[in-house]
């Protein structure tokens, strides 16, 4: 009997692995049948709603009609560098100064096709002081590209490939009938991943304050852009063409910004038919209002631009516009900011007149403005203080050959708190000239009890208006 069982004990043992086997597959079969979808079997969601079906196809079809237009750039530089630490040859001097080699440098960007020709616009940035551009279409068809022409001042740049048939180009849609929350299309190389789509929608228009170009007007939109993408579309829902992907927020997610098209066509016109940018210059330095030089000057909200001063023999001079004029609207449009203005003076018509909508002493005017192109220009430094003068509102005073001047501010005082500098030229007060002390003096007398004052200063070659909280 012992034997027996030790004979049936060894066969179950024997058995076992088999047995646990056969559950395994039997356990795999049944995990895969419920997971891979069989021809005869339907998908977990038969019919989805026919407004996903539709996006989806638009995007598709984007994608497919748009590509073949978006072209992958590379430039390559040449940077001259030391082989010696930097800190031996500035304090040895030749001694210590080594042989210089070279180095190559190597950016990646997107660009897209304007004209079958081969004319294509990127982003300044990615072909800056390159040697050697080359341009890959998305048949991996490789062409040398010749820089026509950029602009720093956009990030605007233009290249052109020469190729004997003719290349599939963009077409350029509006810029300035985007609305907020308009489906939006980027297609770039991303990290050198070729012909990559990204989808999300216009968060904000007319960004002026970003601080990445000297002239902006920035779309802003979450369709993911990434170091690649530079120099891409920015697609609407009908694959036109509305922005130049440019830069991103590094700190953030879902911000990128691009060049609406219609300044980039602009400046891409004048880079084809010249090579370089002309711009127009009105003649005139300003200054952004805060919510006290807002109220100050007579507004109930903080718009427009504040003249700080007129040079002699320009446009504004002849158009008779002032010093202390806020500059409402200019050709039209409203000017919400001293960006946006110097966008719209730098990109209007040479030689055509122009109205502009100014508040002059609580007074709204319509003067006629005639741009002209822009040129360098200087003004008047401030001489050096002779003598000194009364304190007020922690300010100290000395009165030179050209005026007043701020000798002292001191610390946390009513000026100090409110900006003004030592060295500041005051020029007026209240809007009543102080070219000497006894001007001053007199400017202070007229200010009535709880009135704020409003001073323009000169600082350096700027001007500009600082207003003073009223004293209790």
């Amino acid at each position: 009997m012992y034997k027996l069982f030790s004979r049936l004990f060894v066969a179950l043992l024997l058995a076992l692995p088999w047995l646990l086997c056969a559950g395994c597959t039997e356990q795999q079969e049944t995990r895969l049948t419920t997971t891979v979808r069989q021809a005869e079997s339907s998908p977990p969601v038969e019919e989805p709603a026919s407004e996903l079906l539709l996006s989806q196809r638009a995007f598709i079809e984007v994608s497919e009609k748009v590509t073949p237009t978006v072209v992958n750039i590379r430039a390559e530089r040449v940077r001259e560098v030391g082989r010696v630490n930097p800190l031996f040859e500035e304090f040895f001097g030749d001694l210590f100064r080594g042989p210089r080699s070279e180095q190559r440098e190597r950016s990646l960007g997107s660009g897209f096709i304007l004209s079958a020709d081969g004319y294509i616009l990127t982003n300044e940035h990615v072909v800056s002081g390159a040697e050697e551009v080359k341009v890959r279409l998305t048949d991996q068809r490789v062409f040398p590209g010749k820089v026509v022409g950029v602009d720093p001042k956009t990030d605007i740049a233009v290249v052109k490939i020469e190729t004997e048939e003719s290349l599939p180009a963009v077409v350029l849609g509006d810029s300035d009938l985007l609305k907020v929350g308009q489906w939006a299309l980027a297609i770039g190389n991303p990290f050198g991943l070729d012909s990559t789509l990204t989808v999300g929608v216009i968060s904000a228009t007319g960004r002026t304050d970003v601080g990445i170009e000297d002239y902006e007007n920035f779309v802003q939109t979450d369709a993911s852009i990434n170091p690649g993408n530079s120099g891409g579309p920015l697609l609407n829902i009908y694959g036109e063409v509305v922005g130049v992907n440019t830069a991103i927020v590094a700190s953030g997610q879902g911000i990128g910004f691009a060049i609406p098209i219609n300044l980039a066509r602009q400046i891409a016109d004048q880079l084809i038919s010249t090579g370089e940018v002309t711009r127009g210059w009105l003649g005139v330095s300003i200054q952004p209002l805060d919510a006290e030089l807002a109220k100050s000057f007579g507004l109930d909200r903080v718009t427009g631009a504040l003249v700080t001063q007129v040079l002699p023999g320009t446009p504004a001079e002849r158009a008779e516009i002032k010093r202390g004029d806020v500059l409402l609207s200019f050709n039209g449009k409203p000017v919400r900011s001293v960006k946006e203005l110097q966008l719209l003076v730098a990109s209007s018509a040479l030689a055509k007149k122009i109205p502009v909508e100014v508040l002059r002493e609580g007074t709204r005017l319509t003067l006629e403005v005639i741009i002209v192109a822009r040129e360098e220009n200087t003004a008047p430094v401030a001489q050096v203080p002779e003598t000194d003068a009364m304190p007020w509102l922690g300010m100290s005073f000395a009165e030179s050959g050209d005026g007043v001047l701020v000798t002292e501010v001191a610390p946390g005082s009513v000026a100090a708190n409110a900006g003004v500098q030592p060295g500041d030229r005051v020029m007026a007060v209240n809007r009543h000239p102080t070219e000497t002390l006894t001007d001053l003096t007199r400017a202070r007398q007229r200010i009535r009890l709880k009135e704020s004052v409003l001073l323009l200063l000169q600082r350096g070659d700027a001007h500009l208006y600082i207003a003073l909280p009223a004293e209790d």
